[in-house]
């Protein structure tokens, strides 16, 4: 049983010192291991390592589609972890890995010239904003974040955020080798929709390790392919160069820079923020099912603290962070939510990152193999939106709901571009975004007042000289059934199992 005695400072300050759970080898029958609770350190370890094995593919994955270095994207979601736990008071388990939210921001940035310092500047003010929106939503409450993002407004951002990804698969990944592309997505398909459990779970892992080794082969048996590169420039060359990887050292830190900050790039990653307010929400709702606890509290807390983590990871050259799905799958598998199996997973991914030749090994990923993953990736990034409509059940016969989404929806996806001043313009996912958000909001407040007015303005039935008035009979006991008592909406059907969405 849980001891009953208060928590001590450590744990009310930092979220540490936890009680072991039973005996310590595995959760008592019928029990799970609560967020304060934990197993034998050997079996926390070994429940540490498991989680960074189910990170692990969409957190170097995804640094390499930004074109940021893997291998410090691995070693700072372990100093992310870290910092949220702290914030959070180790009261919500949960493993922050890099985030897909700010993919297509990032794809603009470097379409429009921008340089690697540029896109992580950009990620950092994303980072500080979502810690100001945490703030806001900690002191203001959490119903803050449904009044200003409804679920129409936070399913088109997230639906243009991925959708307008498609231009990159079709330009720029799957022109550099459209056989080894194609073959990747098939894996990818294959694995997601057939294998079951975990393995399903690692269907993005699966068709990286698939592509390259096939592009491996490919280089070996049918010799180096003719086509365009990473810069669009048509050459001869191997699929697989790992010139850089065998140079890379065995230990060390990884290539860490400075952000530069630029307005223009700042504005195309705003739109990116709500997506991560909308994913934190939802990863910390599906927790607080598993547990059955009330997080409301702290949702504020835990927005900022994947702000800050965000913030400084992109403050030394890395990517930015956010809860991890594949994380919350583990634990509902396990039913055991012991943070200090993510202090383990935080230490391991240190470990990890402090090994510069891995980081080189992704990062030579070839283009066609990348293409085979993000034709499935950033399609599934765009329909997480059309799965908030389908959740919240979105009445799309209101014309509130229905056109300044589809006119946002087209402006994101369709990449146009409206130019402000000589220097300055607005396109793509800022443009749709701000017509989504801002047209949702006004129209709404434009149409609520006439409504009412219409309704007061309705004219009152007068009886006519001669005429008598209708009459509602009143309901005789014949009529008129005793009233029955409705059961509580939670003894009418079982709860829900938890939501998971993917990174």
């Amino acid at each position: 049983m849980k001891g009953t005695q208060s928590p001590s400072p450590a744990r009310r300050i930092l979220g540490v010192g936890w009680r072991l759970h039973g005996d310590g080898r595995a959760p008592r029958p019928g029990a799970a291991v609560m967020p304060d609770e934990r197993l034998s350190w050997p079996r926390t370890v070994g429940l540490g390592a498991q989680h960074v094995v189910a990170m692990f593919g969409a957190t170097f994955v995804f640094p390499v589609v930004m074109g940021l270095d893997p291998n410090l994207a691995i070693m700072m979601s372990g100093v992310s972890t870290v910092l949220f736990l702290l914030v959070v008071q180790g009261r919500i388990p949960s493993y922050l890995g890099t985030s897909a939210s700010l993919v297509g921001a990032v794809a603009a940035i470097r379409a429009a010239g921008g340089t690697t310092s540029t896109v992580t500047g950009a990620i950092l003010v994303a980072g500080l904003v979502l810690a100001a929106v945490g703030l806001i939503v900690h002191f203001a409450g959490p119903g803050l974040i449904n009044k200003a993002f409804p679920p129409v407004v936070a399913g088109a951002v997230v639906l243009l955020i991925g959708l307008n990804l498609a231009p990159v698969v079709a330009d720029i990944y799957w022109p550099q080798d459209q056989w080894v592309a194609l073959a990747t997505m098939c894996v990818v398909v294959v694995t997601g929709v057939l294998l079951r459990g975990f393995w399903s779970r690692l269907a993005v892992f699966v068709g990286l390790v698939f592509g390259y080794a096939l592009s491996w082969v490919l280089d070996r048996t049918a010799g180096p392919i003719t086509a365009p590169g990473a810069t669009g420039e048509v050459t001869r060359h191997l699929r697989v160069q790992l010139s850089e990887a065998a140079s890379a050292p065995w230990f060390g830190l990884p290539a860490m820079h400075a952000p530069t900050f630029t307005a223009s790039a700042a504005l195309l990653v705003l739109p990116g923020v709500i997506a991560l307010v909308a994913e934190n929400t939802g990863h910390i709702k599906a927790v607080a099912e598993m547990t059955g606890s009330d997080l409301d509290p702290v949702l504020g807390r835990a927005i900022l603290g994947d702000g800050l983590a965000t913030a400084v990871s992109s403050a030394v050259g890395g990517a930015p962070t956010t809860t991890f799905a594949e994380n919350i799958g583990v634990m509902a598998a396990t039913r055991v939510y012991s943070t200090a199996a993510y202090w383990m997973a935080a230490a391991t991914a240190l470990l990890f990152g402090l090994c510069p030749k891995f980081g080189a090994l992704v990062a030579a990923t070839p283009g066609g193999v990348l293409g085979g993953i993000t034709v499935v990736l950033y399609g599934m990034i765009g329909l997480l939106g059309a799965k908030i409509w389908i959740k919240s059940s979105v009445d799309f016969a209101d014309p509130v709901n229905l056109v300044p989404i589809a006119a946002g929806v087209v402006l994101g996806i369709g990449g146009v571009s409206l130019e402000v001043t000589d220097t300055f313009s607005v396109s793509g996912i800022a443009l749709g975004t701000l017509v989504t958000l801002l047209g949702y909001h006004v129209l709404a407040a434009l149409r609520r007042p006439a409504a009412e007015s219409a309704a007061e303005s309705r004219p009152t039935p007068v009886a006519q000289p001669g005429v008598a008035a209708p009459r509602t009979p009143a309901p005789t006991a014949r009529l008129a059934p005793a009233p029955v008592q409705e059961p509580a909406p939670a003894l009418l059907e079982p709860s829900p199992a938890p939501a998971v969405t993917a990174s």
